[in-house]
């Protein structure tokens, strides 16, 4: 399974977005993680984005599957888990 992966502008992050990235392709070995590309395609779409706001857009990428946003350190481990069942 491959997962594209999306950051935000970082203009008011609050947390480590690249030490999550990091995280999610340590922990999660079933799937592919890789900066997202407009010319590739996914099963999937990892947003991480720096505050409640998640504003980074997505649309432009090809995905079969979920898009699954994340801009709150608080909601690492709950996606780990929704994507470790994938």
């Amino acid at each position: 399974m491959k997962c594209g992966v999306r950051f935000c502008g970082g203009c008011n992050p609050r947390f480590e977005r690249g030490e999550v990235f990091r995280e999610f392709k340590r922990d999660i070995t079933n799937i592919e993680f890789t900066y997202a590309d407009e010319n590739d395609h996914y099963d999937i779409l990892l947003v991480i984005g720096g505050c409640q706001s998640c504003c980074a857009a997505y649309e432009q990428y090809d995905v079969k599957g979920d898009v699954y946003k994340i801009w709150d350190i608080s909601q690492v481990e709950t996606i780990k888990e929704k994507l470790a069942k994938l």
